[in-house]
């Protein structure tokens, strides 16, 4: 049989590139993707043993079918999608002025409406692979807080959105989210104070890692008996704020 084939969007750093990563250590051939950091992508689909890198935005209006012809086209499968791709704009929660829904329309479109695109065009090849489904979602989506209150509001919608589609795709396809806290990636290396209020409050006293993150979603994209969970990996955040 031959090897499975795993898409990661939005995979040149942090958590998609982890997952990237983790995935080809377990002998899966990787698709790694991102709208503009075409270097990092491609160095990094040739430090792996079997992946290739295709540039394609992600997005409501961009062409996900298109995308996932790409991925048959060049390994005749697809066996896990992995919806990492995400945008954010920092907003103080109390500025509801700032929140215009202009914003609300670019972080939507990106984190839900690109999830729904990619996870529709995916579906007829999942379905053939017996396949699954990871979006990567937020602690933000599970309780009041996140970046800013439009991207909190869209983890909430992808986290509803999972639970919907686990509901009608089984039994070919399983659909899972993950939820993490805070990890420590390039958007997150200068949130020293919101770190230090991890470290004090939270039961595992850290924040979190990109391979932290990456090994549930391979758990999620693994397990035969799990479909519809929204799993917070947050070092138990939520447990205590």
């Amino acid at each position: 049989m031959s090897k499975p084939v795993v898409l990661v969007t939005g995979s040149t750093g942090g958590i998609g590139e982890a997952t990237a990563k983790w995935f080809a250590e377990r002998d899966y051939r990787v698709v790694i993707n991102s709208s503009r950091s075409v270097a990092a992508g491609e160095a990094l689909a040739a430090s792996l043993p079997d992946a290739i890198y295709i540039q394609q935005a992600v997005g409501g209006d961009a062409d996900a079918e298109g995308f996932i012809a790409q991925v048959l086209d060049h390994y005749g499968q697809l066996d896990v999608l992995v919806n990492n791709a995400g945008f954010t704009h920092v907003i103080a929660h109390q500025d509801l002025n700032a929140a215009t829904v202009d914003i609300f329309r670019k972080i939507f479109d990106v984190n839900v409406f690109g999830t729904w695109a990619m996870s529709v065009a995916a579906m007829p090849a999942l379905k053939a692979s017996g396949g699954s489904i990871v979006n990567v979602s937020s602690i933000a989506g599970l309780r009041p807080t996140g970046s800013s209150i439009p991207y909190a509001a869209s983890k909430a919608a992808l986290n509803h959105l999972t639970v919907l589609m686990a509901k009608v795709t089984g039994p070919e396809v399983r659909v899972n989210a993950v939820a993490p806290g805070l990890i420590d990636t390039e958007w997150t290396q200068d949130w020293d104070v919101i770190r230090g209020f991890v470290q004090q409050i939270a039961p595992l006293k850290r924040s979190g890692q990109p391979s932290d993150v990456a090994a549930l979603i391979y758990a999620l994209a693994t397990t035969p008996y799990i479909t519809g969970q929204v799993v917070a990996t947050d070092g138990g955040l939520t447990l205590a704020s």
